[in-house]
């Protein structure tokens, strides 16, 4: 099974500071940020590490239009938040007594069954009300916050690590999970049906664990596949229609099980920014990505120009992962369909593939020499050696000292030359920098405790 951290998702009426605990959460004492200069998305997601626990914390401000109206727009978001996350944090303006719309959040959240945490932020205001008026809301555990003064965020943080497992290591089964993700009317559950019924070989038809994942199990060669397909995440009856449709916490819970994420554009609308925060969110994750082309026969007077005219397009939207495959494929001609199958898993062995500790260190110090790192009067980063630490996706630290000052276009610089070394096309590559000073300076710390 692949590898799956659990989800915390904020939510609650406009206005009561959402975004801006979401900020303090990513900012927070040994929280880290996945996200590097140079993409284009919204902030509505980040990975958090604290006290050896991992974990998703998704902004649901960030994820509908703000035009929606009040009531869909916010039935929506809760119930993606109950189907998808693990911990729901439900957020009020302490400065103000509860609605309606606060009672309706607190309900529907409760109804899910998951662990619930009250947060009634802007307790910093002098007309900030007394705990005990949220009671009537329900939810249990209630914490006091100001996300502007950075107040009770470390309450909160300890108690979502104190209800979800320390980080694991996972053991992979030999199921090659391949994941359908993309806005609606791509296509995508009309190529879920032509690759599953390429195949003659159907084993099963598992039931979605949510209501948003179809899955349909397959062997290919000698490999067993099983691919997810989010095409149901419309309710019936309502209309598919633009980005605010779209739910990107839901595709979160099928990029999560994923090994290898096929993202599918229409032909006729592509390079839309969600596809790119969708692009972004699976880099994130870690996990195997193809640019998939859908509807190519609708094209017409097609030819390798007509490709070679769109290709470069989409490559410099999708700059900030160069390292993604692109395919033109048609699921009424079945153009391209199979191959979808031999190219996941190509990236998924170059996931695996292990390195020589030796050759990295050829390449990094060749780096060095070729291209110094840039760094402050009399503190330039030094970079001593490298080594992989983990595989899918492949996870390299580098130990050093004055890392801090190490510019983020020099470890893209640093990922080019990786990439030139092994083949690692189609899966994004993680860093790690140890200073080793700093190291020292933790470890007689913890000396001088003890």
């Amino acid at each position: 099974m692949a590898s799956k951290l659990p989800t915390v998702a904020i939510i609650g009426q406009a206005n009561v500071g959402k975004s801006s605990l979401f900020n303090r959460f990513m900012r927070s004492q040994q929280a880290i940020v996945a996200r590097e200069a140079g993409t284009t998305r919204d902030n509505v997601l980040g990975r958090v590490e604290y006290k050896k626990h991992n974990f998703w914390i998704v902004d649901t401000a960030g994820l509908k239009d703000p035009d929606d109206e009040f009531e869909e727009s916010i039935q929506d978001q809760i119930t993606d938040a109950a189907d998808t996350a693990d911990i729901i944090l439900v957020v009020v303006d302490s400065s103000q007594y509860t609605s309606d719309q606060d009672r309706l959040i607190a309900k529907k959240a409760l109804r899910s069954k998951k662990p619930v945490i009250l947060l009634t932020n802007k307790a910093d205001l002098k007309n900030s009300l007394p705990i005990d008026e949220f009671k009537r809301l329900g939810i249990k555990k209630i914490i006091r916050t100001s996300a502007e003064h950075n107040q009770g965020i470390t309450d909160v943080l300890d108690e979502i690590v104190s209800q979800i497992p320390e980080k694991s290591e996972y053991v992979p089964d030999d199921i090659l999970r391949i994941s359908l993700i993309g806005r609606p009317n791509v296509g995508k559950s009309y190529l879920f049906n032509t690759l599953a019924g390429k195949q003659q070989a159907i084993v099963a038809n598992v039931a979605g664990t949510t209501r948003d994942v179809n899955r349909v199990s397959v062997r290919y060669g000698n490999r067993d596949i099983q691919l997810l397909d989010t095409a149901g995440i419309r309710k019936p009856g309502k209309q598919e229609v633009g980005i605010e449709k779209f739910s990107v916490l839901r595709s979160l819970a099928a990029i999560e099980e994923s090994d290898v994420c096929l993202l599918l554009m229409d032909v006729n609308e592509l390079n839309t920014q969600l596809d790119q925060r969708i692009a972004g969110i699976i880099d994130e994750a870690g996990k195997g990505m193809v640019i998939v082309v859908t509807k190519w026969d609708s094209i017409e007077g097609k030819d390798a120009y007509t490709r070679d005219g769109i290709a470069p397009k989409i490559s410099r939207t999708f700059d900030f992962t160069p390292w993604t495959p692109l395919i033109f494929t048609s699921s009424v001609t079945g153009q391209n369909v199979t191959k979808l199958f031999d190219l996941a898993l190509d990236i998924d062995n170059r996931r695996k593939q292990q390195t020589k500790t030796r050759v990295l260190n050829d390449m990094l110090q060749k780096s060095i020499q070729r291209h110094p790192p840039a760094g402050l009067k009399n503190t330039h980063p030094k970079l001593r050696y490298i080594v992989q630490t983990d595989t899918t996706p492949p996870w390299f630290v580098i130990y050093g000292s004055n890392l801090k000052y190490l510019h983020w276009s020099y470890k893209r610089y640093l990922e080019r030359q990786l990439r030139e070394t092994y083949n690692y096309t189609g899966t994004p590559i993680k860093f790690s920098f140890r200073d080793e000073k700093q190291i020292k300076a933790n470890r007689e710390k913890e000396e001088k405790v003890k």
